[in-house]
């Protein structure tokens, strides 16, 4: 039972990674692997192919420009896909549910407001860069971003802060989540397709996103509002102008009020929650931090006492198994969040239905992708690929990120990066410790959100919201993004010092 738990991500991938004879020359493996991820990125970027699609064809393309049969550069992709989606796609799935409970009960509201209410001015970036965080522990970016606008907006409207100090920190906290923390897509099939640990770099992950939050988010906020001094959006009057919110409101036929002011300077910049059955404060947080406490307990108890046996070890291993503490983090957010604060049957099996649709695209990608690592290791462009880099004596961490970012880069698309760069690392990881490999999960992760430009959706998105002009963007929205991927890959090169 000890040696599931670590493994419940990868153990389905770790068979298929091991260094197979080349399918053809060196040259000729080489030239395949290059063609193929400029097809890839040509089909995303220029012909805006789907990344699927994209992901599909490059990976077969590969395999058979490497020397493969047609029917088993087909069938390499066929089992990389379906072995990523074996233990990534659950994950995304119960994670998306969650997520979809956590913001349909108000209990992300609760969270929400709770922590700013009880803030004063001068905590505010700090208080957003943590509201930023939690959102983005259990929510996809995108979904994130739509919850975290009105709360920008209205704060900072009613603080007087300027919006950039308000805007910025929150931002990064989310971002930060979904490039270095499972149980987001991108980590989750790094993780998976390098065989690392999920409970080590679920805790390296945190322990690195808090001094990259802190330095990203409410210090260069304090530049960026020099820099970007913009009125704030007219967008929302108050959250209750927000039509999802309202509309949701008026279903659970809540009412809602806002105050002037707190004792001590405080003030009170968001609605007070007034329905009775809402999920409170605490038991929102216990939700949100759940299946990470599960995952952590596990990890931990591995390293400290990696030969304890008994029955509490078989179920710490068991509860910590990814699947299960994410399972019961569902399980819990319908029992608590939903039902326990007033949706009835009926309103939670929409609303568990509508989760799914919104990541149906995420997980073709992500199943593409670990085609396509199967397939570079299936033709042995893996192993030569592993070779040249050892042979080269640059970090394999720095390897990792600058492939990660340049993917990044070339076609706008975190998930595509992270899930092609893990491919092509895939094979260095046999010879790293287990930490280290946790490690290049974390570089991988840091690239992906390197230069945020025009073929970015996030881009436009937060341009549209804000109201900032193009050059406006890249001076806060872009130069976040770079600080997140550039302290993330100085945070993970200090580690790799310290650990073998």
């Amino acid at each position: 039972m000890a040696h599931l738990a670590p493994t419940g991500v990868s153990s389905v991938l770790a068979a298929g990674t091991e260094q197979v004879d080349p399918s053809g020359p060196v040259p000729q493996l080489v030239v395949a692997a290059l063609i193929g991820v400029v097809v890839i990125i040509v089909l995303i970027t220029w012909l805006k192919i789907h990344p699927f699609i994209a992901l599909t064809v490059g990976a077969v393309g590969v395999g058979i420009g490497a020397g493969l049969a047609p029917e088993k550069a087909v069938t390499s992709f066929g089992n990389g896909f379906g072995a990523t989606m074996t233990s990534v796609g659950i994950l995304v799935g119960l994670g998306s549910m969650f997520g979809k409970m956590l913001v349909d009960s108000g209990a992300a509201d609760r969270v929400v407001d709770t922590l700013v209410r009880r803030s004063s001015k001068a905590a505010l970036p700090w208080t957003m860069a943590l509201i930023g965080a939690l959102i983005g522990l259990p929510m996809f970016f995108e979904v994130g971003l739509v919850l975290l606008i009105p709360i920008i907006v209205l704060v900072a409207k009613r603080s007087q802060v300027p919006i950039m100090k308000i805007a910025v920190p929150a931002l990064v906290g989310l971002s930060t989540m979904h490039a270095f923390v499972p149980p987001h897509p991108g980590p989750l099939v790094a993780i998976a397709t390098v065989g690392a640990d999920l409970g080590t770099t679920l805790a390296f992950g945190i322990v690195l996103a808090i001094p990259v939050i802190v330095l990203a988010g409410p210090v260069f906020a304090h530049f960026a509002a020099r820099w970007v001094d913009i009125p704030v959006p007219d967008l929302f009057g108050s959250r209750d102008s927000d039509p999802a919110h309202a509309g949701r409101e008026a279903r659970r036929g809540s009412a809602t009020q806002d105050t002037a002011s707190l004792p001590g300077g405080k003030s009170d910049f968001t609605r007070v929650i007034s329905e009775p059955r809402s999920p409170s404060f605490t038991v929102a947080l216990i939700g949100i931090l759940l299946p990470v406490v599960l995952m952590l307990a596990q990890a931990i108890r591995e390293a400290s006492m990696p030969d304890a046996a008994g029955a509490w070890v078989g179920l710490l291993d068991f509860l910590g198994t990814p699947m299960v503490a994410i399972g019961i983090a569902a399980i819990y957010a319908i029992v608590f969040f939903a039902i326990g604060g007033g949706m009835d049957r009926s309103a939670v099996s929409r609303s568990l239905e509508s989760a799914l649709p919104p990541v149906a695209g995420v997980l073709l990608i992500v199943g593409a992708g670990g085609g396509f690592k199967q397939v570079l290791i299936d033709t042995g462009i893996g192993g030569v690929i592993a070779d040249a880099v050892k042979d080269s004596g640059i970090s394999v961490l720095l390897v990792a990120w600058v492939v990660s970012a340049l993917v990044r880069v070339a076609t706008g698309s975190a998930t595509v990066a992270t899930v092609t760069a893990a491919g092509i690392m895939a094979p260095l990881a046999h010879d790293l410790s287990s930490p280290t490999v946790s490690l290049l999960v974390l570089a991988i992760g840091a690239g992906s959100v390197f230069l945020s430009h025009v073929n970015d959706a996030g881009f436009w998105l937060v341009k549209g919201y804000l109201g900032t002009t193009v050059g406006q963007t890249f001076k806060t929205w872009t130069m976040l993004e770079c600080l997140i991927s550039v302290f993330g890959l100085l945070g993970v090169l200090i580690a790799g010092v310290f650990i073998a």
